[in-house]
């Protein structure tokens, strides 16, 4: 069922991207996230588009809980934002996530399980391991230039579920905080808090973003209630809105990252 529209956001609210980036009317180049691509929509559109793979293991027997999932998922981007080989000058993916992020920002989902999952393992990249979850993220690729291991992967219907309600986060916490108004699968949930937390991760000074990563990129992922959410979206802080491509309605807001670097004094 597709969730509300642009609606879904706070009049005024600093959207910094979605999935993948739609126009930022207020992000003007004097304003862009701190290490964000500053090029403006068009550039966006006629540049070669890219996409981040993402494949967690989803085993028969022992599934993942859902939440955990997600916030693997959100760490995993961090984790190769951050890994050298890709903010070295010379590294190994450097090229490759500077072109995507100067294009549409896609990250996609896939599930894999057994010799799967084995084979999606031996590519390069990054697996990330939560409490229940195993999350692994490769470079970007072209949108018809996947990996034979993982381009026949499945990418729809991905769901999970929580064996208990997620408790409530520490304060002292990062919070992806989703709509409670937009339903999705967990599969394009994953994806959305990997936005989230890229959203977050430009907009931080350095010092904070070594402190993130000195963590572990600890962060909780946690659903907003309506009144949150409210508050949330007119706090400035750097919120995901969608382009529809799948599941939800073109300009939905999903996500607010909230950093406590990032939360207004």
């Amino acid at each position: 069922m597709p969730g509300p529209g642009p609606a879904a956001c706070q009049t005024g609210a600093v959207t910094s991207a979605s999935s993948p980036i739609t126009d930022r009317p207020d992000a003007a180049p004097d304003n862009v996230p701190h290490g964000a691509p500053d090029d403006r929509p068009d550039d966006r559109d006629s540049a070669p588009q890219s996409v981040l793979p993402l494949v967690v293991r989803i085993e028969r027997t022992d599934p993942p809980a859902h939440t955990d999932a997600l916030e693997t998922a959100a760490r995993a981007v961090l984790a190769l934002l951050s890994d050298p080989r890709t903010t070295a000058a010379d590294g190994e993916w450097a090229e490759r996530v500077h072109a995507w992020q100067d294009a549409r920002i896609r990250k996609v989902v896939r599930r894999a399980r057994g010799s799967e999952w084995r084979r999606a393992a031996e590519l390069p990249g990054i697996t990330v391991t939560g409490t229940s979850a195993e999350v692994r993220v490769f470079p970007p690729v072209p949108l018809d230039g996947w990996p034979k291991e993982l381009v026949k992967l499945q990418v729809s219907g991905t769901e999970l579920d929580d064996p208990e309600p997620p408790g409530r986060p520490d304060p002292l916490l990062p919070v992806l905080w989703f709509n409670p108004e937009v339903p999705m699968s967990t599969g394009k949930s994953m994806a959305q808090a990997g936005h989230g937390a890229q959203l977050a991760w430009w907009a931080l000074v350095d010092a904070d973003r070594e402190a993130w990563h000195e963590s572990g990129f600890a962060l909780a992922v946690r659903t907003a209630t309506p009144e949150q959410w409210s508050a949330l979206t007119a706090a400035g802080l750097p919120t995901v809105r969608d382009a529809g491509f799948t599941e939800i309605a073109p300009g939905s807001c999903t996500v607010v990252a909230d950093h406590p670097a990032l939360r207004p004094l």
